[in-house]
């Protein structure tokens, strides 16, 4: 068998002394590491195509809910969530969820969202 043409060996001597349930709790607090970053950005950014999937998950037809994207995105809503908002809409006016998306569509409620989200911010 041919020897290893790199440092692997010396790399691991700050692991040799670890018990196997101290390497595999090493290995996932660098997992964290990894995964933190990306799971903060997931939290704090969205896009269009993701809240469309979100919308396609509560119901809505593809083209409904790239109406919705746009037209949430068009009053600066989408940072929101666009499940968040229909889900939100569907508390307050005890209607079904697809009532609530076409009351968006119509534009009867963003006016409404646009108040409650500008409050919070």
């Amino acid at each position: 068998m041919k020897a290893r043409n790199d440092d692997y060996n010396e790399r691991r001597k700050h692991l040799e002394s670890y018990t196997d349930q101290e390497l595999k709790a090493y290995f996932y607090q660098l997992t964290d590491k990894i995964i933190d970053p990306l799971l903060d950005l997931a939290y704090d950014y969205t896009s269009p195509a993701i809240e469309r999937s979100v919308l396609l998950r509560m119901g809505f037809s593809s083209i409904e809910a790239k109406a919705i994207t746009d037209r949430l995105f068009d009053h600066g809503l989408l940072e929101y969530g666009a499940g968040h908002i229909v889900y939100l809409l569907y508390q307050r006016k005890n209607v079904t969820i697809r009532e609530v998306g076409l009351m968006l569509l119509d534009g009867k409620t963003i006016e409404e969202m646009v108040e409650v989200f500008k409050h919070e911010s």
